[in-house]
């Protein structure tokens, strides 16, 4: 799976969970500040992200540092090059 293809996915899991628009989906948007998500829709979006990606996030340590969609890219990108 390329860089792209999880920019792509994450940012439709985006769109579609909560309804924001494309426009603000950038890798420097803050998940917090810029979109509102608060803590009950991060575990909506823990659990769309896994059903997307095929990954277990909920235990990862690494989850609790992700502020930005950049963020999220990344750390799903490490996950699915550690479980090729």
């Amino acid at each position: 799976m390329t860089e792209q293809e999880i920019i792509q996915l994450t940012n439709q899991v985006f769109e579609e969970s909560f309804e924001i628009e494309k426009e603000l989906l950038k890798p420097e948007t803050n998940i917090f500040e810029d979109l509102g998500l608060d803590s009950l829709d991060v575990v909506d979006l823990v659990v769309a992200l896994q059903e997307k990606f095929g990954v277990k996030i909920r235990n990862d340590e690494r989850i609790k540092t992700i502020r930005s969609l950049g963020d999220i890219y990344n750390f799903i990108f490490k996950l699915k090059e550690e479980h090729k």
